[in-house]
Protein backbone atom coordinates (compact mmCIF):
# COMPACT_ATOMS: atom_id res chain seq x y z
CA UNK A 1 0.00 0.00 0.00
CA UNK A 2 1.45 3.64 -1.41
CA UNK A 3 0.19 6.41 0.28
CA UNK A 4 1.25 9.66 -1.26
CA UNK A 5 1.92 13.43 -0.54
CA UNK A 6 -1.78 14.54 0.05
CA UNK A 7 -2.68 11.33 1.76
CA UNK A 8 -0.08 12.05 4.37
CA UNK A 9 -0.35 15.93 3.93
CA UNK A 10 -1.97 16.26 7.94
CA UNK A 11 -2.72 14.63 10.60
CA UNK A 12 -6.34 14.37 10.12
CA UNK A 13 -4.96 12.61 6.62
CA UNK A 14 -2.92 10.38 8.57
CA UNK A 15 -5.24 9.14 10.53
CA UNK A 16 -7.78 8.35 7.37
CA UNK A 17 -4.65 6.44 6.26
CA UNK A 18 -4.32 4.38 9.54
CA UNK A 19 -8.30 2.84 9.41
CA UNK A 20 -7.55 2.32 5.43
CA UNK A 21 -4.68 0.23 6.67
CA UNK A 22 -6.43 -0.84 9.95
CA UNK A 23 -9.32 -2.83 7.42
CA UNK A 24 -6.42 -4.30 5.73
CA UNK A 25 -4.93 -5.93 8.22
CA UNK A 26 -5.84 -9.44 7.78
CA UNK A 27 -4.12 -9.25 3.91
CA UNK A 28 -0.55 -8.24 5.95
CA UNK A 29 0.18 -5.26 4.17
CA UNK A 30 3.52 -3.03 3.66
CA UNK A 31 2.79 0.62 4.02
CA UNK A 32 5.11 2.71 1.91
CA UNK A 33 5.05 6.32 2.19
CA UNK A 34 6.21 9.62 0.79
CA UNK A 35 6.98 12.76 1.89
CA UNK A 36 4.11 15.02 3.15
CA UNK A 37 2.89 17.09 0.03
CA UNK A 38 5.66 20.28 -0.81
CA UNK A 39 7.79 18.89 1.34
CA UNK A 40 10.31 17.78 -1.08
CA UNK A 41 9.74 20.71 -2.67
CA UNK A 42 10.83 22.83 0.58
CA UNK A 43 14.05 20.41 0.88
CA UNK A 44 15.24 21.46 -2.63
CA UNK A 45 14.23 25.28 -1.93
CA UNK A 46 16.16 24.91 1.24
CA UNK A 47 19.08 23.31 -0.28
CA UNK A 48 19.35 26.26 -2.87
CA UNK A 49 19.35 28.78 -0.94
CA UNK A 50 21.75 27.09 1.66
CA UNK A 51 24.57 27.49 -1.34
CA UNK A 52 23.49 31.88 -1.08
CA UNK A 53 23.46 31.02 2.91
CA UNK A 54 19.98 32.74 2.89
CA UNK A 55 18.17 30.69 5.26
CA UNK A 56 18.12 27.58 7.23
CA UNK A 57 15.60 24.45 8.33
CA UNK A 58 13.07 26.79 10.57
CA UNK A 59 10.16 26.98 8.76
CA UNK A 60 10.01 23.39 8.01
CA UNK A 61 10.84 22.33 11.46
CA UNK A 62 7.69 24.26 12.49
CA UNK A 63 5.66 22.24 9.99
CA UNK A 64 7.04 19.00 11.13
CA UNK A 65 5.92 20.04 15.10
CA UNK A 66 2.86 20.89 14.01
CA UNK A 67 2.25 17.76 12.95
CA UNK A 68 3.80 15.74 15.58
CA UNK A 69 1.17 17.69 18.09
CA UNK A 70 -1.98 17.37 15.99
CA UNK A 71 -0.92 13.60 15.99
CA UNK A 72 -0.25 13.94 19.64
CA UNK A 73 3.25 12.35 18.88
CA UNK A 74 6.40 13.16 20.74
CA UNK A 75 8.45 16.35 20.46
CA UNK A 76 11.32 14.90 19.70
CA UNK A 77 10.26 11.83 17.22
CA UNK A 78 12.33 13.36 13.88
CA UNK A 79 14.96 15.03 16.31
CA UNK A 80 17.99 12.79 14.92
CA UNK A 81 16.96 13.64 10.80
CA UNK A 82 15.99 17.17 11.47
CA UNK A 83 19.59 17.86 13.21
CA UNK A 84 21.22 15.85 10.26
CA UNK A 85 19.16 18.48 7.87
CA UNK A 86 20.70 20.80 9.69
CA UNK A 87 24.00 19.85 9.74
CA UNK A 88 23.55 19.58 5.88
CA UNK A 89 22.49 22.50 4.74
CA UNK A 90 25.27 23.92 7.09
CA UNK A 91 28.13 22.05 5.05
CA UNK A 92 26.44 22.84 2.23
CA UNK A 93 26.71 26.24 2.97
CA UNK A 94 29.98 26.57 3.92
CA UNK A 95 31.35 24.67 0.75
CA UNK A 96 29.49 26.69 -1.32
CA UNK A 97 28.35 23.92 -3.85
CA UNK A 98 25.11 21.82 -3.62
CA UNK A 99 26.83 18.42 -5.67
CA UNK A 100 23.93 16.04 -6.82
CA UNK A 101 24.86 13.17 -4.09
CA UNK A 102 24.48 16.00 -1.77
CA UNK A 103 20.96 16.83 -3.05
CA UNK A 104 19.53 13.60 -3.01
CA UNK A 105 20.55 13.24 0.79
CA UNK A 106 18.77 16.74 1.52
CA UNK A 107 15.69 14.92 -0.48
CA UNK A 108 15.45 12.19 1.54
CA UNK A 109 14.44 13.26 4.64
CA UNK A 110 11.24 14.23 3.60
CA UNK A 111 9.92 10.42 3.44
CA UNK A 112 12.39 9.49 6.28
CA UNK A 113 10.37 11.62 8.80
CA UNK A 114 7.33 10.70 6.83
CA UNK A 115 8.11 6.80 7.70
CA UNK A 116 8.97 7.39 11.15
CA UNK A 117 5.84 9.95 11.93
CA UNK A 118 3.19 7.83 10.39
CA UNK A 119 4.83 4.65 12.27
CA UNK A 120 4.29 6.28 15.46
CA UNK A 121 0.79 7.56 14.54
CA UNK A 122 -0.74 3.65 13.45
CA UNK A 123 1.11 2.35 16.63
CA UNK A 124 -0.63 4.73 18.69
CA UNK A 125 -3.81 3.81 16.88
CA UNK A 126 -3.31 0.39 17.88
CA UNK A 127 -2.08 -1.15 14.94
CA UNK A 128 1.83 -1.77 16.41
CA UNK A 129 4.19 -0.47 13.55
CA UNK A 130 7.60 0.28 12.76
CA UNK A 131 9.58 2.29 10.15
CA UNK A 132 11.57 1.25 8.27
CA UNK A 133 14.19 3.47 5.42
CA UNK A 134 14.09 1.24 2.35
CA UNK A 135 17.91 1.38 2.29
CA UNK A 136 18.16 -0.85 5.25
CA UNK A 137 15.44 -3.22 4.01
CA UNK A 138 17.46 -4.25 0.47
CA UNK A 139 16.71 -1.52 -2.47
CA UNK A 140 19.80 -0.99 -3.31
CA UNK A 141 21.04 1.70 -6.81
CA UNK A 142 23.37 2.46 -9.00
CA UNK A 143 25.12 6.13 -8.34
CA UNK A 144 22.62 8.03 -11.09
CA UNK A 145 22.00 10.56 -8.31
CA UNK A 146 18.70 11.88 -8.68
CA UNK A 147 17.46 8.93 -11.27
CA UNK A 148 19.05 6.08 -9.70
CA UNK A 149 19.03 2.85 -11.44
CA UNK A 150 17.62 -0.64 -9.30
CA UNK A 151 20.66 -2.71 -8.72
CA UNK A 152 19.85 -6.73 -9.22
CA UNK A 153 20.71 -7.68 -6.25
CA UNK A 154 17.60 -5.46 -4.75
CA UNK A 155 15.45 -8.68 -5.68
CA UNK A 156 17.08 -11.37 -3.62
CA UNK A 157 17.77 -8.68 -0.52
CA UNK A 158 14.58 -7.27 -0.14
CA UNK A 159 12.84 -10.53 0.86
CA UNK A 160 15.76 -11.21 2.65
CA UNK A 161 16.08 -8.42 5.13
CA UNK A 162 12.30 -7.35 4.91
CA UNK A 163 10.81 -10.81 4.61
CA UNK A 164 12.29 -11.56 8.04
CA UNK A 165 10.95 -8.66 9.87
CA UNK A 166 7.82 -8.97 8.85
CA UNK A 167 7.44 -12.17 10.81
CA UNK A 168 6.76 -9.70 13.90
CA UNK A 169 3.53 -8.31 14.17
CA UNK A 170 4.50 -4.75 13.48
CA UNK A 171 3.50 -3.74 10.28
CA UNK A 172 6.10 -2.20 8.52
CA UNK A 173 6.14 1.30 7.63
CA UNK A 174 8.92 1.54 4.63
CA UNK A 175 10.23 4.88 3.23
CA UNK A 176 9.23 5.55 -0.73
CA UNK A 177 11.58 7.54 -2.91
CA UNK A 178 15.11 6.88 -1.55
CA UNK A 179 17.85 4.17 -2.23
CA UNK A 180 21.61 3.82 -1.01
CA UNK A 181 24.38 2.77 -4.04
CA UNK A 182 26.86 0.33 -3.16
CA UNK A 183 29.12 2.91 -0.95
CA UNK A 184 26.50 3.54 0.98
CA UNK A 185 25.31 7.08 -0.04
CA UNK A 186 21.71 7.79 -0.39
CA UNK A 187 20.15 8.18 -3.94
CA UNK A 188 16.63 8.79 -5.03
CA UNK A 189 14.64 7.23 -7.51
CA UNK A 190 12.95 10.62 -9.12
CA UNK A 191 10.12 12.00 -8.45
CA UNK A 192 7.49 10.08 -7.86
CA UNK A 193 9.37 7.85 -7.12
CA UNK A 194 7.31 6.50 -4.26
CA UNK A 195 5.02 4.55 -6.58
CA UNK A 196 7.90 2.98 -8.01
CA UNK A 197 9.21 1.95 -4.53
CA UNK A 198 6.30 0.62 -3.34
CA UNK A 199 6.03 -1.70 -7.04
CA UNK A 200 9.57 -2.73 -6.03
CA UNK A 201 8.66 -4.05 -2.29
CA UNK A 202 5.44 -5.58 -3.97
CA UNK A 203 7.14 -7.22 -6.66
CA UNK A 204 10.43 -8.42 -4.17
CA UNK A 205 7.87 -9.87 -1.82
CA UNK A 206 5.50 -11.45 -4.26
CA UNK A 207 2.43 -9.29 -3.12
CA UNK A 208 -0.87 -10.54 -3.79
CA UNK A 209 -1.61 -6.74 -5.27
CA UNK A 210 0.15 -3.88 -5.16
CA UNK A 211 -2.12 -0.50 -4.63
CA UNK A 212 -1.58 3.00 -5.06
CA UNK A 213 -3.42 5.85 -2.94
CA UNK A 214 -3.48 9.08 -4.44
CA UNK A 215 -6.01 12.02 -4.61
CA UNK A 216 -8.27 11.04 -7.28
CA UNK A 217 -10.83 7.98 -8.25
CA UNK A 218 -8.37 5.77 -10.37
CA UNK A 219 -7.10 6.26 -13.32
CA UNK A 220 -9.40 9.06 -15.15
CA UNK A 221 -10.15 9.40 -18.89
CA UNK A 222 -7.87 12.52 -18.63
CA UNK A 223 -6.76 14.73 -16.28
CA UNK A 224 -9.94 15.53 -14.06
CA UNK A 225 -7.72 19.50 -13.62
CA UNK A 226 -8.14 19.54 -17.58
CA UNK A 227 -11.59 18.02 -18.15
CA UNK A 228 -13.58 18.52 -14.82
CA UNK A 229 -16.61 15.66 -16.72
CA UNK A 230 -13.10 13.60 -16.55
CA UNK A 231 -14.40 9.45 -16.21
CA UNK A 232 -13.04 6.85 -13.75
CA UNK A 233 -11.75 3.59 -16.12
CA UNK A 234 -12.58 0.77 -13.46
CA UNK A 235 -9.92 -1.57 -15.58
CA UNK A 236 -7.10 -1.11 -17.61
CA UNK A 237 -3.97 -2.74 -19.28
CA UNK A 238 -0.24 -2.99 -18.16
CA UNK A 239 0.24 -1.22 -21.43
CA UNK A 240 -1.89 1.58 -21.46
CA UNK A 241 -1.17 2.43 -17.54
CA UNK A 242 2.55 2.60 -19.32
CA UNK A 243 1.51 4.52 -22.24
CA UNK A 244 -0.68 7.11 -19.97
CA UNK A 245 2.29 7.01 -17.60
CA UNK A 246 4.90 8.32 -19.48
CA UNK A 247 2.92 10.49 -21.51
CA UNK A 248 2.00 12.52 -18.36
CA UNK A 249 -0.52 11.24 -16.29
CA UNK A 250 0.13 12.06 -12.69
CA UNK A 251 -1.95 9.35 -11.32
CA UNK A 252 1.22 6.99 -11.50
CA UNK A 253 5.29 7.25 -11.98
CA UNK A 254 6.03 5.61 -14.91
CA UNK A 255 8.76 3.23 -14.11
CA UNK A 256 5.81 1.71 -11.50
CA UNK A 257 4.33 -0.89 -14.55
CA UNK A 258 7.76 -2.85 -14.73
CA UNK A 259 8.20 -4.54 -11.96
CA UNK A 260 4.15 -5.38 -11.54
CA UNK A 261 4.81 -6.87 -15.16
CA UNK A 262 7.70 -8.51 -14.54
CA UNK A 263 5.80 -10.57 -12.03
CA UNK A 264 2.15 -10.52 -13.34
CA UNK A 265 1.38 -8.49 -9.88
CA UNK A 266 -2.40 -6.49 -10.16
CA UNK A 267 -1.95 -2.25 -9.34
CA UNK A 268 -4.86 -0.86 -8.16
CA UNK A 269 -5.26 2.79 -8.25
CA UNK A 270 -7.56 3.95 -5.18
CA UNK A 271 -8.34 7.16 -3.57
CA UNK A 272 -7.24 7.94 -0.09
CA UNK A 273 -9.84 10.78 0.04
CA UNK A 274 -12.75 8.45 -0.96
CA UNK A 275 -11.63 4.88 0.12
CA UNK A 276 -15.30 2.81 -0.65
CA UNK A 277 -14.59 3.66 -4.22
CA UNK A 278 -13.61 0.85 -6.36
CA UNK A 279 -10.71 3.13 -7.89
CA UNK A 280 -9.05 0.97 -11.34
CA UNK A 281 -7.21 -2.10 -11.68
CA UNK A 282 -4.42 -2.59 -14.09
CA UNK A 283 -3.90 -6.24 -14.90
CA UNK A 284 -1.77 -7.63 -17.62
CA UNK A 285 -4.95 -8.08 -20.04
CA UNK A 286 -8.44 -6.87 -19.64
CA UNK A 287 -10.96 -9.40 -21.24
CA UNK A 288 -13.26 -8.62 -23.39
CA UNK A 289 -11.97 -4.99 -23.23
CA UNK A 290 -13.71 -2.91 -26.40
CA UNK A 291 -11.59 -0.91 -28.89
CA UNK A 292 -11.40 2.50 -28.61
CA UNK A 293 -10.13 5.70 -26.78
CA UNK A 294 -9.99 4.89 -23.25
CA UNK A 295 -7.93 7.85 -21.95
CA UNK A 296 -6.25 11.29 -23.24
CA UNK A 297 -2.84 12.49 -21.53
CA UNK A 298 -0.60 15.28 -22.17
CA UNK A 299 2.78 16.12 -21.20
CA UNK A 300 4.44 20.06 -21.49
CA UNK A 301 7.62 21.27 -21.29
CA UNK A 302 8.47 19.58 -24.66
CA UNK A 303 11.30 20.55 -27.13
CA UNK A 304 11.46 19.25 -30.38
CA UNK A 305 14.37 18.98 -32.54
CA UNK A 306 14.89 18.40 -36.15
CA UNK A 307 17.28 17.54 -37.87
CA UNK A 308 17.78 17.76 -42.07
CA UNK A 309 20.46 16.22 -44.01
CA UNK A 310 20.10 15.14 -47.48
CA UNK A 311 22.85 12.92 -47.12
CA UNK A 312 20.93 10.83 -44.62
CA UNK A 313 18.78 9.78 -48.80
CA UNK A 314 19.41 6.14 -49.01
CA UNK A 315 22.57 6.47 -46.60
CA UNK A 316 22.86 3.36 -44.11
CA UNK A 317 24.32 4.25 -40.73
CA UNK A 318 22.82 8.29 -40.40
CA UNK A 319 20.39 7.49 -37.65
CA UNK A 320 22.74 5.61 -35.69
CA UNK A 321 25.23 8.80 -36.02
CA UNK A 322 22.31 10.77 -35.00
CA UNK A 323 21.32 8.72 -32.02
CA UNK A 324 24.79 8.65 -30.80
CA UNK A 325 24.44 12.41 -30.14
CA UNK A 326 21.23 12.05 -28.14
CA UNK A 327 23.48 9.34 -26.35
CA UNK A 328 26.00 11.03 -25.74
CA UNK A 329 24.10 14.03 -24.13
CA UNK A 330 22.16 11.43 -21.81
CA UNK A 331 18.81 12.92 -23.26
CA UNK A 332 15.93 10.56 -23.58
CA UNK A 333 13.24 10.94 -26.65
CA UNK A 334 9.64 10.72 -26.35
CA UNK A 335 8.51 10.73 -30.43
CA UNK A 336 10.26 10.42 -33.35
CA UNK A 337 8.93 11.04 -37.02
CA UNK A 338 11.41 10.58 -40.33
CA UNK A 339 11.15 11.24 -43.91
CA UNK A 340 13.41 10.78 -46.78
CA UNK A 341 15.96 13.69 -45.69
CA UNK A 342 14.79 14.89 -42.02
CA UNK A 343 14.06 13.44 -38.57
CA UNK A 344 12.27 14.57 -35.92
CA UNK A 345 12.25 14.17 -32.53
CA UNK A 346 11.07 15.31 -28.71
CA UNK A 347 12.40 15.24 -25.85
CA UNK A 348 11.35 16.45 -22.35
CA UNK A 349 14.71 16.92 -20.53
CA UNK A 350 16.78 18.87 -23.12
CA UNK A 351 20.17 18.59 -21.09
CA UNK A 352 22.90 21.21 -22.01
CA UNK A 353 20.78 22.26 -25.58
CA UNK A 354 23.50 24.31 -26.89
CA UNK A 355 26.15 21.74 -26.66
CA UNK A 356 23.86 19.10 -28.61
CA UNK A 357 23.12 21.24 -31.36
CA UNK A 358 26.63 21.91 -31.64
CA UNK A 359 26.96 17.87 -32.48
CA UNK A 360 24.18 17.93 -34.73
CA UNK A 361 25.36 20.73 -36.69
CA UNK A 362 28.62 18.63 -37.47
CA UNK A 363 26.45 16.75 -39.99
CA UNK A 364 22.78 18.52 -40.44
CA UNK A 365 20.59 20.75 -40.32
CA UNK A 366 19.00 21.30 -37.09
CA UNK A 367 16.00 23.61 -36.18
CA UNK A 368 14.71 23.23 -32.58
CA UNK A 369 11.08 24.34 -30.99
CA UNK A 370 10.07 24.96 -27.19
CA UNK A 371 6.57 25.51 -26.00
CA UNK A 372 5.35 22.03 -27.45
CA UNK A 373 3.09 19.84 -25.37
CA UNK A 374 2.47 16.08 -26.20
CA UNK A 375 -1.33 14.43 -26.18
CA UNK A 376 -1.23 10.72 -26.04
CA UNK A 377 -4.46 9.24 -27.03
CA UNK A 378 -4.79 5.43 -25.52
CA UNK A 379 -6.82 2.55 -26.06
CA UNK A 380 -7.16 -1.22 -27.12
CA UNK A 381 -6.50 -1.66 -30.86
CA UNK A 382 -6.26 1.85 -31.56
CA UNK A 383 -4.03 0.84 -34.83
CA UNK A 384 -7.19 -0.89 -35.91
CA UNK A 385 -9.34 1.65 -36.50
CA UNK A 386 -9.38 3.52 -39.60
CA UNK A 387 -11.69 6.23 -38.73
CA UNK A 388 -9.56 7.18 -35.87
CA UNK A 389 -7.30 9.70 -37.37
CA UNK A 390 -9.99 11.28 -39.02
CA UNK A 391 -11.77 12.09 -35.71
CA UNK A 392 -8.98 13.63 -34.46
CA UNK A 393 -7.69 15.94 -37.41
CA UNK A 394 -11.42 16.46 -38.02
CA UNK A 395 -11.63 17.89 -33.98
CA UNK A 396 -8.51 19.86 -33.97
CA UNK A 397 -9.18 21.30 -37.31
CA UNK A 398 -12.68 22.63 -35.86
CA UNK A 399 -11.24 23.75 -33.34
CA UNK A 400 -8.14 25.46 -35.04
CA UNK A 401 -5.47 23.82 -33.26
CA UNK A 402 -2.39 22.52 -35.65
CA UNK A 403 -0.64 19.25 -35.21
CA UNK A 404 3.14 20.00 -35.48
CA UNK A 405 3.98 16.65 -35.33
CA UNK A 406 2.34 12.47 -35.46
CA UNK A 407 3.20 9.61 -34.15
CA UNK A 408 0.87 6.61 -34.82
CA UNK A 409 1.85 2.73 -35.52
CA UNK A 410 4.45 2.45 -33.42
CA UNK A 411 1.66 1.11 -31.14
CA UNK A 412 -1.50 -0.73 -31.19
CA UNK A 413 -2.54 1.11 -28.06
CA UNK A 414 -1.29 4.41 -28.52
CA UNK A 415 -1.88 7.50 -30.85
CA UNK A 416 0.54 10.74 -29.81
CA UNK A 417 0.19 14.60 -31.23
CA UNK A 418 2.50 17.34 -30.70
CA UNK A 419 0.70 20.74 -30.07
CA UNK A 420 1.83 24.73 -29.28
CA UNK A 421 1.99 24.68 -25.25
CA UNK A 422 -0.92 27.05 -25.32
CA UNK A 423 -3.02 24.94 -27.11
CA UNK A 424 -2.53 21.65 -25.07
CA UNK A 425 -5.47 22.06 -22.57
CA UNK A 426 -7.82 23.23 -25.04
CA UNK A 427 -6.81 19.99 -27.32
CA UNK A 428 -7.66 17.78 -24.84
CA UNK A 429 -10.69 19.12 -23.95
CA UNK A 430 -12.03 18.86 -27.50
CA UNK A 431 -11.13 15.77 -27.93
CA UNK A 432 -12.56 14.57 -24.64
CA UNK A 433 -15.78 15.31 -26.16
CA UNK A 434 -15.16 14.16 -29.03
CA UNK A 435 -14.65 10.51 -28.12
CA UNK A 436 -16.21 10.53 -24.48
CA UNK A 437 -19.05 13.02 -24.96
CA UNK A 438 -17.99 15.15 -22.05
Amino acid sequence: MKFGGTSVGDAARIRDVIEIVRGRLPRRPVVVVSAQSGVTNELIALAESAIRAETWAAALRQRFDKLLVDLGLPADLIEEELDELDALLKGVSLVGDLTPRSLDRMMSYGERCSARIVAAAMTKAGIPAAPHMSYDVGLLTDSTYGAAVVEPATWTEIPRVLGARLATNETAVVTGFVAKDKDGFLTTLGRGGSDYSAAIFGAALAAEEIEIWTDVDGVMSADPRIVPAAKSLDRMSFAEAAELAYYGAKVIHPATIQPAVAKDIPIRVLNTFRPDSAGTLILRKVEGAAPGVRSIASKSGITTIHVTSHRMLLQHGFMARLFQVFERHRVVIDMVSTSEVSVSVTTDNPRDLPSLEADLRVFAEVRVETGRSILCLVGDRLRDQPELMERIFRTLRTASIPARMVSVGASRINVSLVVDAGDAGKAVQTLHREFFGA
